[in-house]
């Protein structure tokens, strides 16, 4: 399945933004680390591991159930410069297929609540401002390089609010609280049973 939207054909191809784009490896990787070593009881890393993997188990069966792919690079022309060259290899290596919700989009946002919520950062408007501005980047820089649609990051920042929901917001606490109440009921019932 072809995935395009009308606006894909107004963002312009914006090669330095490659940069970003691969910055994001070791900006989720730092912020998953960061969040393991200096969460004391260790509820913020396993709230960041629930938002991510199951983030990225959505993406794995929405990339089963309706592969998708884009044209977007056919309207590229790369030259020689060194921004272009990079784009050149991850254009080799990264295939424009299954795209969608962005993974770099949706764990760039999980890296960000992860390092806003850290008992490391979270008292420190530098890191939280310089976090805000690579997200964003990087954000941008999926659609800059042509590496994913506007549908893809919409989709991803769909994806990302709902989650958040269920991890870190209300419908999250009220989830386990409801399963918390349902297993004491339970056990309740089988001591009587005997």
């Amino acid at each position: 399945h072809i995935i395009h939207m009308k606006l894909d054909d107004y963002i312009p191809f914006l090669p330095v933004f490659v940069i970003p784009y691969f910055l994001w490896f070791g900006y989720v990787a730092v912020a998953f680390v960061n969040i393991y070593l200096h969460d004391k009881n260790k509820k913020e890393y396993i709230k960041t591991c629930q938002f991510l993997f199951t983030g990225m188990t959505v993406f794995l069966i929405a990339s089963t159930i309706y592969p998708n792919g884009h044209l977007l690079r056919n309207s590229v022309t790369l030259d020689n410069s060194f921004f272009c060259n990079l784009i050149r290899e991850l254009y080799q290596t990264d295939t424009s297929t299954n795209l969608f919700p962005s993974i770099h989009v949706f764990n760039s946002i999980g890296a960000h609540i992860a390092i806003c919520r850290s008992e490391n950062w979270k008292h420190s408007k530098v890191a939280k401002n310089a976090s805000f501005v690579l997200m964003i980047s990087i954000i941008l820089s999926t659609m800059f390089i042509k590496q994913h649609s506007v549908f893809d990051v919409l989709t991803a920042l769909l994806m990302a609010f709902i989650l958040y929901q269920f991890v870190y917001g209300r419908a999250g606490v009220d989830a386990i609280e409801t399963a918390r109440e349902t297993g004491k009921r339970s056990r309740r019932k089988r001591r009587y049973e005997f």
